[in-house]
């Protein structure tokens, strides 16, 4: 019965229109050139990027701390559906999963892309590897793998039990989906203690980081989510009920306000009584000894932050669903930026002895994201897609597969 379950998934995953060719075409396309620039990577080595001694970290680390968040922020879809049983949430909750099963294999891949040496990935599995369970690096690798196996198993099972037509066994199977709700919480706490614990960069080191990794998870994940909602709705014959994007939508719109408040709250707190430990925020802001690379990231993510805070307080905003999708992707790319640009690289400037550097990402690591993306939402497609076959019943145990449109 698996290998017919199998055949008859790819057979529906296969099959699509002219739209469905030319995206994964498209996707394709980027991810021959990630190939490529992996490739250059470990033959050339890291100096390709526009990392140096000085700051060690760019664009990969930050594409990986924010999808982690993104991955995390599936959890929004699960916990209403399952805790308090919201019939909508319910009925797309297996597409939550789809998502959070993407989002932590691009995490992976971003690994791989900021290694030097990727040969030696085996030395971050503990507990034989050098970063064992004394090190939070080695907690980061195992909740991120925990989450992954527990979204695969709650999410295929579902799908399987839609699939053959059996009930789900919720004796074994609601436990594990309170379990994945509950580490859904703890990938991004862990990544956020991975940064926090950093005395020698005071811009990471405070108690604060795990409640604003959360919130801006919690944002830009069902932004995401309410984006490809829609895009489902208007390309397929699943329908999701409006009152699982109203009820994303609040939570985009709340967290993103805590989010807000928590960057405005370190930007007081510093710069009010300004010291040595604040010059990374101040550098992020205004630039310092002339050097402003990382100046209008910094402004253009506040601006994208706060002009879709407001746009959701907006009826024509956020009831007409049309136009909702504008102020999710603005905060979608404001919580990007400020990961990123905002966050992992200003952690950096100035250095532990005071030099300011600044850093330009090359064409090689714009060209790896773009790749690494590609690869996620090519896997992301997929996995939607058959989804959405096994519950509209076109993809069924003992049926033939419906030609997918």
């Amino acid at each position: 019965m698996l290998t017919s379950f199998l055949t008859d998934y790819t057979r529906y995953v296969l099959k699509g229109g002219k739209q469905y060719y030319t995206w994964m075409g498209v996707l394709s396309a980027f991810m021959l050139a990630m190939l490529y620039v992996f490739y250059l990577q470990n033959t050339e080595g890291l100096i390709v990027t526009g990392m140096t001694s000085q700051i060690s970290d760019g664009l990969y680390l930050a594409n990986l701390v924010f999808l982690v968040g993104v991955a995390a922020g599936a959890v929004t879809i699960v916990f209403p559906a399952y805790v308090y049983h919201h019939e909508g949430m319910h009925k797309v909750a297996v597409l939550g999963e789809m998502l959070a099963i993407s989002a932590v294999i691009m995490v992976m891949v971003f690994v791989f892309a900021h290694m030097g040496r990727p040969d030696r990935l085996w030395h971050m599995i503990p507990p034989r590897g050098i970063y064992s369970f004394s090190s939070m690096l080695g907690w980061d690798v195992m909740v991120l793998n925990g989450y992954l196996i527990l979204n695969f198993v709650c999410g295929f099972y579902y799908l399987w039990c839609k699939y053959t037509g059996n009930p789900v066994n919720n004796k074994w199977f609601l436990p594990l989906v309170y379990v994945a709700i509950a580490w859904a919480l703890s990938i991004h706490t862990v990544t956020a203690f991975l940064m926090a614990n950093n005395p020698a960069r005071p811009m990471w080191f405070h108690s604060m980081m795990p409640i604003r990794f959360i919130a801006t998870a919690f944002a830009a994940g069902p932004a995401l989510i309410i984006l490809i909602f829609l895009v489902i709705r208007k390309n397929t014959k699943f329908w999701i009920d409006d009152s699982a994007i109203k009820l994303l939508t609040t939570i985009v719109h709340f967290c993103l306000g805590i989010a807000i408040f928590l960057t405005m709250s370190e930007v007081v707190v510093e710069l009010y009584a300004r010291t040595e430990h604040a010059n990374g925020l101040y550098y992020l802001m205004f630039g310092l000894h002339g050097l402003t690379g990382l100046v209008p990231w910094f402004w253009s993510s506040l601006v994208l932050m706060v002009a879709s805070f407001v746009m959701f307080f907006m009826p024509s905003f956020r009831n007409d669903f049309a136009r909702l999708q504008i102020p999710c992707a603005m905060a979608f790319a404001g919580i990007w930026i400020e990961k990123g640009m905002g966050l992992i690289v200003p952690g950096y400037i100035p250095t532990p002895i005071g030099e300011v550097t600044e850093y330009h990402p090359s064409f090689v690591e714009w060209l790896m994201v773009l790749g690494i993306w590609s690869f996620g939402f090519f896997i992301l497609t997929i996995l939607l897609k058959g989804a959405i076959g096994i519950l509209l019943g076109e993809i069924k145990h003992g049926g033939q597969a419906a030609v997918a449109k």
